[in-house]
């Protein structure tokens, strides 16, 4: 039974062979950036960075995946989306994470959250598959569609949050990153207990008192721990979702399909032998 289900199926080897020919811009964009990935890692392991190496090593695994999906599952990727998630993981990992883009440059994790956003909601629209299935007969409106990707775009940015504060929590890691504020209003100083906002402005510096002594932050204001990062990202992430499911839901009402039929996946059409065919 395993040997039938497999017949037909295309070898990674093939897969590869077949995008070079098919889709150079896929296959030419995998290459490259996988070369330099690899690049990095040797530079890595030389350095003894270890956690550099970890990174480079999960970029590479995750560059792999687009190929298994289409091998194992018999689902065609569209090339610009496949192009879009190399550049996307190489740039959030190798330009965010090891060469500290993040830090660098203040909008580049909003740029990568806004772009999540709406590859998510590409990846949720995906359920429009049953849509076409032979097997299925209701027929999916295009405001359920759009809804449907919007909420799994936004399901997704919210389990991502809850990741990067798990890695803060437990790992005194810096994902949810933190930002400068001179003012704060909280309860919680309120000196009667009595649920009344009390608000301080015009906040210069904060002093740390640990074991050791007094430390002054010297960083000009109060440093909030994240949820302006986080509350960012996810509102980012809201406008990319809304972008794409807004555009999908117009599309789906027209003949003419460009955005959805480059960004969508897809099942592979069978050739009269059974095989996948493109």
């Amino acid at each position: 039974m395993k040997k039938k289900l497999s017949e037909g199926r295309e070898t990674k080897r093939q897969a590869l062979l077949r995008k070079r020919k098919e889709e150079p811009a896929a296959f030419w964009t995998y290459v490259v950036l996988r070369f330099i990935v690899i690049l990095i890692l040797i530079r890595c392991i030389l350095r003894a960075d270890i956690e550099g190496a970890f990174v480079c090593v999960l970029v590479l695994v995750i560059y792999t995946l687009p190929l298994l999906v289409e091998t194992r599952l018999d689902i065609e990727i569209p090339s610009a989306l496949e192009v879009i998630i190399f550049v996307f993981v190489f740039a959030a990992e190798i330009m965010g994470e090891l060469q500290a883009y993040f830090i660098k440059y203040s909008n580049w994790d909003t740029m990568l959250h806004t772009s999540a956003g709406f590859l998510l909601a590409a990846v949720g629209f995906v359920l429009w598959l049953l849509n076409r299935s032979e097997n299925v007969k209701v027929q999916l409106s295009p405001g359920y569609l759009a809804i449907t990707a919007f909420c799994f775009s936004m399901t997704i940015g919210v389990l991502w949050e809850f990741i990067e504060f798990s890695a803060d929590r437990l790992f005194l890691l810096d994902m949810q990153k933190d930002t400068i504020v001179n003012a704060i209003s909280s309860v919680s100083l309120d000196p009667t207990d009595s649920n009344i906002s009390i608000t301080v402005r015009d906040i210069k510096d904060v002093i740390l008192v640990t074991g050791d002594g007094e430390m002054p932050l010297g960083l000009g204001g109060f440093l909030d721990i994240g949820l302006y990062d986080t509350m960012e990202d996810l509102f980012v992430n809201f406008i990319g979702a809304v972008v794409f499911s807004v555009a999908a839901f117009f599309e789906c009402r027209s003949e003419k399909r460009p955005l959805t039929t480059a960004l969508t996946l897809r099942r592979k059409r069978k050739s009269a032998e059974g095989g996948a065919a493109k």
